[in-house]
């Protein structure tokens, strides 16, 4: 795919004498990948698969940086520099400086358009700011984004002069002192909780597009009709405007259809391929958007037959299944954080990395932790086959069992505010992954953390995404509502309630912990549920853990999720360690129990 190179000059802006300026701060542990990022070359992988096009420009790399008190003005100088898209926490931000509620990140660059993209729109798009984000292009405010989770963009073509651009951003995140989504950050990280995360830490990129263009693409398919219904959205839907989508089996055509955006086209095909963890096929697809019968923009997407579901088995129980056929779905608990980047992996090569693993391993499954990825992630799930329950971020924790009553007797439940906040949120999060064949399963709430009106949510999400399963609570304060009753018990897989009516799961189990000298992020803060000595002694737990489970498996759990894919600063309770250097487990035992759990459903 091509892409624009940055100008001469903004690519020398990182070089001094031959010398990059920027490197990792601090002394804590780092993965192996961030010996070999080039801060003029960080992240370079087209940010969008599910929406491609051939012409884009990349804008991570050092940026100015500055942290001021809330409210006050741009500042006239700036502290340093800043590598973006790190947050300014991280080590490969090179910063690794706090913020805090009370302060605002500011960041500021210059880039320079080609006189080629200046016929048409020129979108200036974020993957991720946390969380509040305002922009400014030559000093105008052209627009805001609230959430810290999710891709937004802007129009800035009215806004461009000759020559330099100057953009500038302004962030403020108030982590564990707002009501926003945050999942584990905390000003005061310890135990379960981890560094707060601010600012931008998904890419910032630009694409020209015609001022008529696509805007989003979703396809969700229906195998038990042979289909799959695409609805593209686009910027105008002006009189002969008219959308075109063709399916792609290995370049050949094999479906068709058109309308108009907007509306659901369906497009079948005899005896398609399904998706599934041992087949992850996919079937690319061709969108062209044309009015009055002229081209004005033609993207690149894909997408997957593939059908999640619920049924009763021969023994009355709900079972999980994939394709119309049970499945137990098994995997780890995966908290998406880095060492060295926190919420960024430093490399899409490590990004993929945890994914791999996993299915070597053996499981089909990860639960993505009160955290959403780049768009990249689910990109990589989709290729390597790999399903994927996606939680809403907790937040809004201290009403957790809203509405609650106080020692003053005033009732906290969450505000108009916080409520509506929340479902912005969600749904933005839910349409970035709709289209993504390896997410299964929305969980709206976490343990009861900022759970409120339960029924409503649960009634929301499946209304607008009728083709998945909802599990309502994963670990607590259970509804009558969804498709999922879930426990949580550590360390050993336990079952102490049962829905006749619903799937039956177990969200949480494990937390077996092993620390690894060398390869900690703190000394003597490390915790895990249960903690041995050695990785066969872990082994072992693990295996008789696997063993229990499949009993239960019997008895009516239809999937397990075990806690946790790597260390987390202070957690020490990772098959492997925070900076991905060790394994902690013997891979080819584990990989055998774990295919004998799922095998045990249908056995």
């Amino acid at each position: 795919m091509k892409k624009v190179v940055l100008s001469l000059l903004a690519a020398c802006a990182f070089v001094v004498s031959g010398q990059a300026q920027w490197s990792p701060k601090g002394d804590k542990i780092k993965t192996q990948w961030t010996e070999n990022l080039d801060p003029t070359n960080v992240l370079p992988e087209y940010p969008r698969p599910g929406l491609t096009r051939s012409d884009w420009q990349n804008l991570n790399g050092e940026w100015d940086y500055a942290i001021r008190p809330k409210g006050e003005a741009e500042p006239a100088v700036y502290d340093g520099k800043i590598l973006v898209p790190f947050a300014v926490e991280s080590s490969l931000s090179g910063v690794q400086k706090e913020v805090g509620a009370d302060n605002e990140l500011w960041y500021k660059r210059e880039f320079t358009v080609p006189s080629a993209w200046r016929k048409g729109d020129i979108l200036l798009h974020f993957g991720a700011v946390d969380w509040k984000a305002d922009v400014f292009v030559n000093d105008i405010l052209i627009g805001s984004h609230q959430g810290g989770y999710t891709p937004f963009y802007f129009n800035i073509a009215p806004y461009l002069k000759s020559g330099k651009q100057t953009l500038t951003v302004r962030v403020w995140d108030p982590s564990e002192n707002g009501f926003q989504p945050r999942g584990k950050q905390t000003s005061n990280p310890e135990s379960i909780w981890y560094t707060a995360v601010t600012g931008i830490w998904q890419t910032v990129w630009l694409e020209p597009v015609h001022s008529t263009h696509v805007t989003a693409i979703k396809a969700i398919p229906d195998i038990d009709h042979n289909v799959v219904n695409v609805t593209v959205n686009a910027s105008c839907g002006q009189p002969g405007t008219v959308v075109a989508v063709e399916l792609l089996d290995e370049g050949k055509s094999v479906a068709q259809a058109k309308g108009v955006p907007g509306k659901a086209l369906r497009l079948g095909m005899d005896n398609p391929e399904l998706w599934e963890p041992a087949n992850p096929r996919l079937y690319e697809m061709r969108v062209t958007l044309t009015q009055n019968g002229k081209t004005v923009d033609e993207v690149g997407s894909y997408t997957a037959f593939r059908k999640i579901s619920t049924s009763r088995d021969a023994d009355g129980i709900m079972r999980l299944c994939l394709n119309n056929k049970p499945l137990f779905q098994y995997g780890p608990l995966d908290q998406g954080w880095w060492p060295d980047g926190l919420y960024t992996a430093p490399t899409d090569e490590a990004l993929r990395f945890d994914i791999v693993k996993t299915k070597e391993w053996g499981f089909n499954m990860i639960r993505k932790h009160v955290k959403v990825e780049p768009a990249r992630w689910y990109y990589h799930c989709d290729k390597e086959g790999i399903l994927v329950w996606q939680d809403m971020p907790s937040g809004d924790m201290g009403n957790q069992w809203a509405p609650r009553t106080y020692g003053d007797g005033t009732d906290k439940a969450r505000t108009p505010e916080s409520i509506q906040n929340y479902y912005q949120e969600w749904k933005e999060i839910m349409d970035l992954c709709i289209s993504n064949p390896s997410v299964v399963v929305w969980v709206p709430f976490n343990e009861a953390w900022g759970q409120f009106d339960t029924e409503e949510v649960v009634a929301w999400t499946e209304a607008y995404d009728p083709s998945r399963v909802v599990n309502s609570a994963s670990g607590g304060n259970h509804r009558a509502c969804g498709d999922i009753l879930d426990l949580h018990n550590y360390p050993a897989p336990e079952m102490y309630l049962f829905d006749p009516a619903r799937v039956n799961v177990l969200g949480e189990y494990g937390g077996i912990g092993l620390p690894i000298e060398d390869h900690l992020w703190w000394n003597k803060r490390n915790w895990g549920y249960i903690q041995f000595k050695n990785s066969d002694e872990v082994t072992a737990e693990y295996i008789k853990y696997a063993k229990q489970l499949k009993q239960l498996v019997k008895r009516g759990f239809s999937a397990a999720v075990y806690t946790q894919t790597t260390d987390v600063e202070g957690e020490v309770n990772g098959l492997m360690t925070y900076d991905r250097k060790v394994i902690k487990i013997n891979e080819a035992k584990v990989k055998a129990i774990n295919q004998e759990v799922i095998r045990s459903m249908t056995e």
